[in-house]
């Protein structure tokens, strides 16, 4: 039997700290960048939050150099904390915010851009997985021989459950991203790094894929 993954949720807020250099920048009045991406998407999922703070809580119960745990915390992101402070403080900080936020959520806001590469992916992440796992350059170039050849292999492979979220996803990004410019940086972020087919822009083949992947949900 799997053991259960103690700190689940802790390890996904920590990687947002991750994908910002490590750095422990909140404050105990204001969150940084990394808690203040967190906290945006947790504003579609307050439960999340909750489960931080009970995560929280059960480290700083145990103890984060307890050797009970030490497997555990090996799996947590680091993040580094200012000099003189130690991780165990930093983490309390967090969960200050975390209360904060939890007192009284905050609606989300669908139409507000992504701060970081870890908020996008978080935001969007069926699309990310299509775009990152079909559309990487080097792996595409030698599993696929055209772009219409991967989408069929994306939808032979994934659930209609993913197709449906892809579909949502796509939606999103294009209202969210109303400039070309816009969009490719959310491309890219989200992991495409093969282009379009020749002559079609980046915005008109997602709304493509978008109708065939809709097209499949129906047949």
């Amino acid at each position: 039997m799997t053991p259960p993954d103690r700190f689940k949720e802790l390890r996904e807020l920590l990687r947002a700290y991750e994908w910002t250099g490590h750095a422990f920048d909140d404050t105990v009045e204001t969150p940084g960048t990394a808690l203040s991406a967190y906290l945006r998407t947790a504003s579609y999922a307050p439960e999340r939050a909750t489960a931080a703070v009970r995560e929280i809580d059960d480290l700083l119960t145990v103890g984060l150099f307890n050797d009970d745990i030490a497997d555990d915390v090996d799996l947590l992101p680091h993040i580094d904390p200012p000099q003189g402070v130690g991780v165990e403080d930093c983490l309390r900080v967090v969960r200050q915010h975390l209360e904060h936020f939890l007192a009284a959520p905050p609606a989300p806001r669908p139409s507000a851009r992504p701060k970081i590469s870890w908020e996008w992916r978080e935001r969007f992440p069926a699309l990310a997985h299509f775009l990152g796992a079909y559309f990487y350059q080097g792996s595409f170039e030698v599993e696929y021989q055209s772009h219409a050849e991967a989408v069929d292999d994306y939808l032979s492979a994934e659930a209609p459950e993913d197709h449906r979220a892809a579909v949502h996803d796509i939606d999103g990004v294009l209202a969210m991203n109303p400039t070309d410019d816009e969009l490719k940086e959310a491309a890219r972020v989200l992991g495409l790094r093969e282009p379009p087919p020749e002559g079609v822009s980046l915005r008109q083949w997602l709304k493509d894929i978008e109708g065939i992947i809709t097209h499949h949900l129906r047949t």
